[in-house]
């Protein structure tokens, strides 16, 4: 009952689908559709699934199409007209072509792809968060085809994402001014430490679902003889520091509860991939987006 009175406030007060980091709109669109799999379609329970489900079909509409990033679409946005104001405009939210970093360009390959951090008016976060991609996987919120791209990624820029202590948090890390203005200057939060691309061994178990789910196990598996050759020799720190998450972090606790779940739960589901079921939810094939694009808008 509080988890269905926590959607229904979400429901009230989500004033739309845009604006909100990755993380956030993944969540939501699992907690939804957890909602959805609990409700009677009788009495109130008919509105309120009438409710989710114009929700479900707005979000995936809204995060497949305008969140996502491949090679295509970056080159689309790199050629982007500014300040269209119609319903054929391309540019849906006015973002500037020079604002995208020049990172990206190079990060980005051929074939892969990726969810971006945010995306709001006049602003893309283009960074890589690695929690929101893989909920995105696991809550069905990538098609199958981006799922299979996500994996694609992490193959392709294992050193950059991964390293030698899985998982990234976010790359790449904020420095500079702009992680002044975006930290406010939190010592905890230099490059490459914490929340500013730090690696969290938690994230182990987010990730072996999603390779599970996109029969890619193989790349879980090597994230796990990683961790395996330091964690528990290192006493189960909290996160790592530094580009490829060779040391432990500064401000790390050790003996982790959470890092040792991460860890036990990823070899939990390696040893029987059927526990996915618990903890991943498959496409739901009649949930699909019933709001049509302008003609102008191209496909992925």
């Amino acid at each position: 009952l509080l988890f269905l009175e926590l959607i229904g406030c979400l429901l009230l007060n989500v004033k739309g689908v845009y604006g909100y980091p990755i993380e956030i709109q993944a969540l939501f669109y699992m907690a939804l559709r957890c909602a959805l799999s609990m409700l009677k379609p009788d009495g109130d329970g008919r509105e309120c699934i009438e409710k989710i489900t114009k929700r479900l079909h707005a979000l995936s509409f809204h995060m497949r199409n305008y969140f996502w990033l491949d090679y295509q679409q970056l080159n689309d946005i790199y050629r982007y007209k500014t300040e269209e104001y119609s319903h054929t405009a391309v540019n849906k939210f006015n973002v500037m072509p020079d604002s995208i970093p020049d990172w990206v360009f190079d990060f980005m390959p051929l074939r892969g792809g990726y969810f971006v951090g945010n995306v709001g008016p006049a602003h893309m976060d283009f960074r890589w968060f690695a929690l929101g991609n893989c909920v995105s996987i696991m809550s069905s919120l990538a098609t199958p085809d981006q799922s299979m791209a996500i994996m694609d990624l992490l193959e392709h820029r294992w050193d950059e994402l991964v390293g030698e202590m899985p998982l990234k948090i976010c790359y790449p890390c904020l420095e500079g001014h702009e992680w002044r203005i975006v930290t406010g200057c939190d010592p905890k939060n230099t490059r490459w430490s914490y929340h500013n691309g730090g690696s969290w061994p938690v994230l182990l178990w987010q990730l072996t679902a999603a390779c599970i789910k996109t029969g890619r196990p193989q790349i879980a598996r090597r994230a796990v003889d990683l961790i395996e050759s330091r964690l528990h020799r290192d006493c189960w720190p909290e996160y790592y520091d530094g580009k490829l998450g060779r040391y432990v972090g500064k401000q790390a606790r050790k003996y982790q509860t959470w890092s040792i779940a991460g860890y036990l739960v990823a070899k939990m589901l390696l040893e029987d991939p059927s526990h996915i079921g618990m903890i991943s939810l498959e496409e739901d094939k009649l949930m699909k987006p019933v709001i049509k694009r302008s003609a102008s808008w191209p496909q992925l």
